[in-house]
């Protein structure tokens, strides 16, 4: 199960961070068609955010056709994204150019920003 991690500085709307971390866990393999979501009340608990905003989060990701609500029993992932396995060798030297940048001295925001630039030259013009 997905566990929600809310960072309340980063500009970024709470229910947008629910669907993002979400679409992550689906891409990466974590979350499959039929596993079930975090009640409302579970994701409350664990992170003190009010119940609609989660509700609007998976009202979201219904829309998109990635889950499904089913009365007294949850939400239900119906299709999962991408192919990027959480065992991927790729990440695994992902993994690892992330260790040189940060023994290098590196800030998180440097990274990133090398990170996206290259996103950009390789998949330019790609829709997703």
């Amino acid at each position: 199960m997905v566990e929600y991690r809310i960072d309340r500085h980063s500009g970024v709307a709470t229910y947008v961070q629910i669907v993002q971390q979400t679409k992550q866990a689906l891409r990466l393999g974590l979350l499959e068609p039929g596993d079930r979501l975090p009640t409302a009340r579970e994701v409350v608990e664990a992170t003190a955010i009010n119940p609609n905003t989660v509700l609007k989060a998976y009202r979201e990701l219904e829309r998109e056709g990635l889950v499904e609500a089913r009365r007294g029993l949850g939400t239900f992932v119906r299709r999962s994204l991408g192919a990027a396995p959480v065992d991927s060798p790729l990440r695994a030297e992902l993994e690892e150019w992330a260790a040189r940048a940060h023994d290098a001295g590196l800030e998180r925001d440097d990274v990133a920003a090398l990170f996206t630039a290259v996103l950009e030259k390789h998949f330019q013009g790609d829709p997703s």
